[in-house]
């Protein structure tokens, strides 16, 4: 048992008595859980984003064409759609804590093989695992923020944490590019590595699991935010089999949220992937000024998750569907004003980044809330974790497909098949714009 008893669940409490307490645990631990979930996402950017911020470089130190680079971009998120989907069943009985900081550390060590190689099917090899340990980073966070934050408050929770998505995408293309100008691109891997390795210490010692293994009320009985009965039902203890048939691989709603994440993730992540490249080879920029026009894409995703948050909350009365269908159509708008942004115009290629970014990282992030909310609450890593695998095949698409489309179509074909998929994922969200429950597993 020994080494793999970190990951199993700590057993609940005994519920304390005195509300003093409990409001002070409760205030602490949410706290505590949710600075833990901010700081270990970010850095799970750190190693995830390095590669891309280091294409040029690549390119020119090893002399690899464009389609080769697009197939090591390929393989990350097809393997981490596929360890997000199996971390999310296992998150669902597994101690997050363990789970999400054993990964980051991994992340780190990838990293720093990958720095040490110079073969294509090398590359493929260690940015595969690093993709595989890449998906124990977010089962975890959706199950800690449907059980330590209510659905009134979440959406404003949630996309809070969402941010740090940003600011690991942001601090990542300065931390290699300084790094790669001063030491090369190999110490621009290893930099990320090593602080990831670290990390994952701090995650293990930060995070716990549910209010319950406290000794705490669960949220919705401490909040008041639901009925008696309902509170007890979100909290009924699921088996796995449940967990998949009855809570996820049956229920429509995340089915629809799943395809149309597809769509959302071509979008973000090619034009996180290959904006830079666009912009060196279209607008023949320096690799540094594309890179900080690059950033603001986080930039905007950071106020863009929040809006969308709050807009859900107060706006739309906990409803996530209107976020997503308008914030698709503004990704729509954003992707294609970027394409016709005149050559030198530097700060208008800045705004359009930063509007895209703030458009897309809305469905981006509630997507996932929905699909957690329209299933049930202790299926919520795994829900999240299916919706997460059919978003990474969407990345995956961004990769190696999406540059051979800039190969034969050009930039134009690019940015075309880009507004496409925006169209579909518009079309797909809208039946589910004024759901905010599912029926099915309430009536």
């Amino acid at each position: 048992m020994g080494l793999f008893s970190i990951f199993s669940l700590p057993k609940d409490q005994p519920i304390i008595k005195d509300k003093k307490v409990i409001k002070r645990e409760y205030l602490y631990w949410r706290l505590r859980v949710f600075m833990g979930m901010y700081v270990g996402y970010a850095l799970y950017y750190f190693t995830r984003k390095s590669f891309s911020f280091l294409v040029p470089a690549l390119k020119a130190d090893l002399g690899f064409t464009t389609s080769q680079m697009g197939l090591v971009a390929s393989v990350l998120p097809v393997v981490y759609g596929i360890s997000k989907f199996v971390s999310g069943v296992l998150g669902d009985r597994l101690n997050p804590r363990a789970i999400m900081g054993v990964g980051l550390l991994l992340t780190g060590v990838f990293n720093l093989l990958f720095g040490m190689s110079s073969s294509i099917a090398v590359f493929m090899v260690f940015w595969g695992l690093n993709g595989w340990f890449q998906g124990f980073g977010w089962p975890p966070c959706a199950r800690l923020l449907t059980h330590w934050y209510s659905q009134s408050e979440r959406g404003r929770w949630w996309s809070l944490w969402n941010t740090s998505h940003n600011v690991g995408g942001a601090i990542i293309p300065f931390l290699v590019g300084i790094v790669a100008q001063y030491y090369g691109w190999r110490m621009a891997m290893f930099v990320p590595g090593a602080i990831c390795i670290l990390g994952g210490l701090f995650l293990m010692k930060c995070l716990t699991d549910t209010p319950k293994s406290h000794g705490l009320p669960s949220i919705e009985e401490y909040r008041k935010d639901l009925p008696p009965d309902q509170a007890k039902e979100a909290e009924k203890k699921l088996t796995t089999k449940e967990i998949l048939v009855q809570y996820v691989l049956t229920n429509g709603y995340v089915w629809l949220l799943a395809i149309s994440s597809f769509f959302v993730y071509v979008i973000r992540q090619s034009v996180n992937d290959w904006s830079n490249l666009f912009l060196v080879e279209s607008r023949h920029y320096t690799l540094a000024i594309a890179n900080t026009c690059l950033v603001w894409f986080e930039v905007g995703g950071f106020f863009g998750s929040l809006s969308a948050g709050w807009l859900s909350d107060t706006v739309f009365g906990s409803r996530r569907g209107p976020i997503n269908v308008l914030f698709s159509l503004g990704a729509i708008l954003g992707v294609m004003g970027f394409y016709f942004v005149p050559a030198g115009w530097v700060p208008l290629d800045c705004f359009m980044v930063f509007f895209i970014g703030f458009a897309i990282f809305g469905p981006q992030m509630m997507i996932g809330m929905a699909a957690a909310e329209l299933s049930h609450k202790n299926a919520a890593a795994t829900a999240t974790g299916f919706t997460g695998w059919i978003s990474y095949l969407g990345a995956a698409f961004a990769g190696w497909p999406m540059t051979k489309i800039a190969e034969v179509y050009g930039w134009q074909g690019f940015f075309t098949a880009l507004g496409v998929c925006g169209g579909v994922a518009v079309i797909l969200l809208l039946p589910l714009w004024s759901v905010k429950i599912n029926t099915k597993f309430t009536d």
